[in-house]
């Protein structure tokens, strides 16, 4: 399982610092940026926003080391009602709902999703959560993925070979074991991204995708309106993630880059050091 030491929201940065804290930046209207008392915290997850409507509120997650969930932000929905969930291995967050991957390969689900059919899934390696949809890797290295399908987002049944999974607002990403990327959904926010080459790691944003390349530069593809794939000037990066309109990307000294959209103060990360 992937376990994340930054995380992209549709509005949001979050950090997670070698301690286990946890510290975020950005739009906190329904509190999800509140996570300074989180302790001994292993992977974070930010969710996104319907920027369409323009929704500024989400929310955010913390899976802590004896496998429960903590949860703060937006929870209209009960997308924050995780307090119950136990032997959690891996956490992901949408719009309005969460997921989370327990022990044993199988997923338990919070808030509103559309369809259901995910918790019917087996040997379950990574989650990750779209604006609607989830998608799934399993561990054969196939993929599996429900909810919005409007433009074939949907469409990984055939993929094989995956070791990572990303899921963006109308587009799903997955990386292969040669280090190239598989694609589908609105082409519009990631066509290019199946030329790249010794990728490492992927991410999705709302409207573009983000890949890690073995020698530490990262690479993207997608809209780019406000700047967020501007990312070819960056060296020795060790993890990346895409959030709504912007970019952020880990350093091997532990410090933190962002580029794209800041009307929220989303890119203020540079007195960052996570480890």
């Amino acid at each position: 399982m992937i376990h994340h030491l930054i995380a992209a929201g549709g509005r949001h940065t979050v950090g997670l610092r070698a301690d286990g804290t946890v510290v975020a930046v950005g739009a906190s209207t329904a509190g999800e940026c509140r996570t300074s008392t989180w302790q001994n915290i292993i992977d974070v997850a930010a969710g996104s926003v319907h920027m369409a409507r323009n929704t500024g509120k989400s929310h955010t997650l913390g899976l802590a080391d004896d496998g429960t969930v903590q949860a703060c932000g937006w929870n209209n929905h009960g997308q924050c009602d995780v307090q119950k969930w136990r032997n959690i291995v891996g956490i992901a967050a949408g719009w309005r709902f969460s997921v989370g991957l327990r022990g044993n390969g199988t997923a338990v689900t919070a808030g509103r999703l559309a369809d259901d059919e995910l918790v019917t899934w087996h040997n379950i390696t990574e989650i990750t959560c779209g604006d609607w949809h989830v998608v799934a890797r399993l561990s054969d290295g196939t993929a599996r993925a429900a909810g919005n399908n409007k433009y074939n987002q949907c469409e990984v049944h055939n993929w094989n070979g995956i070791t990572s999974v990303a899921a963006g607002y109308l587009h799903t990403i997955g990386l292969t074991g040669d280090g190239t990327v598989c694609a589908t959904g609105h082409p519009e926010f990631w066509s290019g991204s199946e030329r790249w080459t010794e990728i490492t790691a992927v991410a999705a944003g709302s409207y573009h995708c983000v890949g890690l390349t073995a020698n530490g530069s990262v690479v993207a593809a997608g809209s780019s309106e406000f700047g967020q794939c501007n990312v070819y000037d960056w060296k020795d990066i060790v993890a990346v993630a895409a959030g709504g309109a912007f970019t952020v990307g880990l350093r091997a000294d532990g410090s933190v880059v962002a580029v794209g959209d800041n009307s929220n103060g989303q890119l203020n990360t540079a007195g960052w050091c996570l480890f």
